[in-house]
């Protein structure tokens, strides 16, 4: 295993992710932040604390589980029951510029079914993602408006994040 990204990294990261989307959005919209089960919804606490922060007011953080809105729910490949988790959105997200944040952006499949999932909710003014690590092998024409690492990872390697959180060490690693 390679560590690519350590505490430090991650938590610089993320506040470049923070600069970069205060940067691209006019003052006049509103931002929220919606994270991707699991890890995503831990990176998007974060940015969204971080966004509240540097602009002085709310910006709403929401979790979606995309569990239903796999391609993949019913492959003759998957002998496991999928664990169906809630959504946690207790916010209106038409007009906003909704952030959907992940840990990896790999295929592009998690993120086309976070959007069907999101159109589901309503209707906001954009759709924008924010992932901790884009890497290559994509299969939907889908690319990151926010990336914080772009990993040159082969195809027989995989990126794992580790967030203290939810593993109790804070990194991400190929392996």
């Amino acid at each position: 295993m390679k560590v690519i990204l350590n505490a430090e990294q991650i938590e610089q990261v993320l506040r470049d992710l923070t600069s970069r989307i205060i940067s691209e959005t006019p003052p006049e919209l509103e931002l929220a932040v919606i994270g991707i089960r699991s890890r995503g919804e831990i990176l998007a606490q974060r940015l969204s604390g971080r966004l509240s922060e540097e602009l002085g007011r709310d910006v709403p953080c929401g979790v979606l589980d995309i569990t239903l809105y796999r391609d993949d729910l019913n492959s003759p490949q998957s002998i496991a029951q999928p664990q169906v988790r809630t959504t946690e959105i207790g916010f209106d997200i038409d007009e906003k510029i909704v952030i959907l944040v992940d840990d990896v952006l790999y295929t592009g499949r998690s993120t086309r079914a976070a959007m069907d999932a999101l159109i589901d909710l309503g209707r906001p003014k954009a759709i924008k993602l924010a992932v901790l690590v884009d890497r290559a092998g994509r299969e939907f024409p889908i690319q990151a408006d926010y990336a914080g690492y772009k990993a040159d990872v082969t195809p027989g390697e995989s990126v794992q994040v580790f967030l203290t959180e939810s593993d109790g060490k804070e990194e991400v690693v190929i392996g």
